[in-house]
């Protein structure tokens, strides 16, 4: 008999994350993308699959030391289209489905970001960035080593000049589309102009593109994407719409009459649900499919496995029915609608669908689907019964090998008549009759959740021999429109009297926590709300916060997004340096006793970590108990998608810090 073990912080080498599954055109087959951590490399590979529904088999498609992306069959199925990085840059490639070695279709300078097919099958649609003035065909000039010998100054004229996981943003570029001939190579230009496009859907006639663009001659307060219809032949366009927010995935149904697209608007700046739209092309009316449903469109489950999900927005079926995911109460559960207004849940609830696609006579649905004892794999569901098939076994193994803890549910009435829910861990090595630690562990955005969801960080702790409390306060997505935007102009009010009653209510339930050995942890607005708690409250013996905001004021300067993310979710600027400091973490750092270790990447744009430094120095000047460990080559994604050698010293950092001051 095999002895399990516990989640070790070398098991994500051993996981793989299983994505992209894109139904064939008649349904009887699919391709997926599955990755793995390759050790030695310290790389992320990612191959293509295929699965073939009467043998229930799938087949690895492609090899090597690549990244393949955003797989696409031909209209006639004869072909896959995909995304690889074996030429170093994102480039086009196309296969037979019969089998043999992919073709390589472009070899552009910046590569391709996204492409669709055009229904004839002879041309796909792609995007990519360009010089302003140049076109696809055009080759770049290159001179590394001069530029290497020669740097050059960067001028700036616009706020959003920087970017997170990109660096400065070269203001003479923009993303353009073209149209690709597969029998020639050519190449058509269809847009142009300094403004970025996006391509969103294709008719299935033909004719027409839905294409996202903002013309805005100053973007720096223009927070728009409008969506426009536009006619292949004459350029004619069609606005769908033009108003501030997020607006995207688009989606003809299959007679072409209607376009579904999802989006929010800044009613609540970015703490605005997302809805599900439907654009009538004979009526030119639009529809808000989810205006009678109080929780957001799509996936806000943050977690640290899946690696390069793509759900679409919607998909549509026969019929002009619709099938989209929606975040509620920790799930990300398959909603179907119809036009009339029928509304309603197709999968069940805790679990999180991370991915998926359905079959176009709405019969069964291909998913990915984890929860947190199961790292994710691909099931066939049954529409009609609720029945389901797993289709894939990459995790199996490892399910049966580990031990891995199922949370238990925490909910309970907050302050404000907010309900407060969430989940409890118990060690891995729980024995009844002894105490053991607590960690709580605070996600970031705010506007996320926690969900019922595969997350390595959490198990890794439990392994411990501690006990996990995640919980989703104030301004975490998933409940009410009112709970998301509860935080706004309140952070370190609400939001941490929710953490701290949440904390209250375990160890309430739960005599097995010991309440002398608390710890806390979090990263970005998890990591400002951990600087918060520390500067607020001595319950906690330890302390590890990541990737945090300390300082509000000089934040609004130097974030990516803080001259207008301050403002949305402080409601303050720079004509109001009071209501800044006052939600500083740094402003209460003469009050912190517990021992605080700060982990911060080095090239984080979105908390840069000037806000680490600040909050180190405070703190070592006044004789606290604090040590900083940066990471180089990392950005604000560390967590998640950073080299794999600093995601393991990460969790190294964390558990040796608990583990020094919660023994």
């Amino acid at each position: 008999m095999t002895t399990k073990q516990t989640v070790q912080k070398d098991d994500l080498f051993k996981l793989k994350s299983v994505t992209n599954p894109v139904l064939s055109p008649d349904g009887t087959e699919a391709v997926f993308i599955v990755t793995q951590i390759d050790k030695d490399e310290n790389a992320y590979h990612a191959h293509l699959h295929h699965l073939d529904f009467e043998s229930g088999k799938s087949t690895q498609w492609t090899f090597g030391k690549e990244r393949v992306s955003k797989p696409q069959w031909s209209p006639d199925g004869s072909q896959i289209a995909f995304l690889s990085t074996r030429s170093d840059k994102n480039q086009l490639y196309v296969m037979q489905a019969t089998g043999g070695e992919a073709r390589r279709l472009t070899e552009y300078e910046t590569g391709v970001s996204d492409f669709l097919w055009s229904p004839c099958g002879t041309k796909i649609w792609l995007s990519g960035t360009l010089e302003d003035g140049k076109t696809f065909t055009d080759k770049a000039k290159k001179d590394e080593e001069k530029d290497k010998k020669n740097p050059e100054a960067l001028r700036v004229t616009t706020m959003k000049y920087k970017m997170d996981g990109a660096g400065f943003v070269k203001q003479d570029r923009h993303s353009q589309i073209g149209c690709l001939e597969l029998t020639t190579g050519d190449i058509t230009q269809f847009t142009d102009g300094p403004h970025h496009h996006s391509l969103e859907a294709v008719s299935h006639d033909g004719k027409k593109l839905v294409i996202g663009v903002n013309r805005a001659e100053n973007k720096d307060f223009d927070f728009r994407q409008p969506l426009v219809l536009t006619d292949i032949e004459t350029k004619e366009e069609t606005v769908l719409v033009d108003e501030q927010g997020y607006f995207g995935g688009a989606a003809f149904s299959l007679d072409d009459r209607y376009i579904a697209y999802g989006g929010s608007n800044r009613s609540f700046e970015n703490a605005t649900h997302g809805e599900l739209y439907v654009y009538d092309c004979e009526e030119k009316t639009t529809l808000t499919l989810t205006e009678g449903l109080d929780a957001p469109l799509g996936d806000a489950v943050v977690a640290d496995h899946q690696q390069g999900p793509n759900p679409p927005e919607a998909v549509w079926t026969e019929g002009n029915y619709l099938y989209f995911t929606v975040s509620v109460m920790g799930d990300v559960r398959l909603y179907f609608a119809d036009l009339d207004g029928s509304l309603y849940p197709a999968s069940p609830e805790g679990e999180h669908i991370y991915d998926y696609d359905v079959a176009k006579n709405g019969q069964f649905a291909l998913a990915a689907i984890t929860d947190p004892v199961n790292p994710g794999e691909l099931y066939k569901l049954d529409i009609a019964t609720g029945d389901r098939t797993a289709m894939t076994s990459f995790n199996e193994t490892y399910v049966t090998d580990t031990v891995l803890v199922q949370p238990e549910t925490v909910q309970f009435d907050g302050a404000n008549g907010f309900t407060v829910h969430g989940w409890l861990m118990k060690p891995a090595t729980f024995k009844e009759g002894e105490t053991y630690p607590l960690v709580v562990n605070v996600h970031g955005g705010p506007h996320a959740m926690y969900g019922n969801s595969f997350f390595h960080e959490m198990q890794v702790l439990a392994a411990q021999g501690w006990g996990v409390l995640y919980v989703n306060p104030r301004g975490s997505h998933g409940y009410s429109q009112g709970f998301v935007d509860a935080v706004r102009g309140d952070y370190g009010g609400g939001d941490y009297k929710d953490i701290m009653d949440a904390l209250d209510h375990v160890l309430a339930d739960n005599d097995w926590i010991d309440t002398d050995r608390l710890g806390v942890t979090g990263g970005s607005y998890g990591g400002f709300m951990t600087n918060w708690i520390v500067g607020h409250t001595d319950r906690f013996k330890a302390a590890v916060t990541q990737r945090s905001i300390s300082n509000w004021i000089s934040f609004f300067g130097v974030s990516d997004i803080g001259y207008y993310f301050s403002d949305w979710q402080i409601n303050a600027d720079m004509t109001d340096v009071d209501t800044l400091w006052k939600h500083s973490p740094l402003k209460y750092a003469e009050n912190v006793k517990t021992p605080l270790l700060i982990l911060h990447s080095e090239n984080d744009l979105r908390c840069p970590i000037e806000q680490a430094e600040q909050l180190y120095i405070t703190l070592k000047s006044m004789g606290k108990t604090t040590e900083f460990v940066r990471f180089p080559e990392a950005d604000h994604n560390l967590s998640r998608t950073g080299k794999p050698n600093l995601r393991i010293t990460r969790l190294d950092e964390i558990t040796g810090w608990f583990d020094k001051y919660l023994k």
